[in-house]
């Protein structure tokens, strides 16, 4: 399947378009969307909150729950939270698994970035 970019509407391959897709559902705050009102995830609620153990964990938590629900072509596998390259902002690295791709080629990583850059 192949999708389309939001941002210059050229045609973008599956990785691309799972990259999208998960920046996307991450980016929407649950009850945004006037159709489809449980689309999206917490994360944009949980961001500005001071980044310790139990918010990082709430985050990873919200990542997977919407990740489970709206993207049916991963599985997520692990997570991490890294610095992004400017002050108070952080970007959420995803491993995760293609389903139904060969085992060579099933392995994805995916970095969305969090904070400044989401137009929340």
């Amino acid at each position: 399947m192949v999708g389309v970019s939001r941002s210059d509407g050229t045609v973008l391959d599956e990785l691309a378009d799972i990259a999208q897709a998960v920046d996307d559902i991450l980016g929407t705050p649950i009850g945004t969307r006037v159709c489809l009102r449980e689309y999206g995830s917490f994360v944009p609620d949980l961001i500005d909150q001071p980044m310790i153990a139990t918010n990082i964990l709430r985050i990873y938590a919200a990542t997977a729950l919407a990740l489970a629900r709206w993207e049916d072509r991963i599985r997520v596998r692990r997570m991490a939270l890294i610095a992004g390259a400017q002050p108070g902002q952080v970007q959420l690295v995803i491993d995760a698994e293609r389903k139904g791709a060969a085992p060579s080629q099933s392995g994805l990583r995916l970095t969305v970035p969090l904070g400044l850059s989401q137009p929340f």
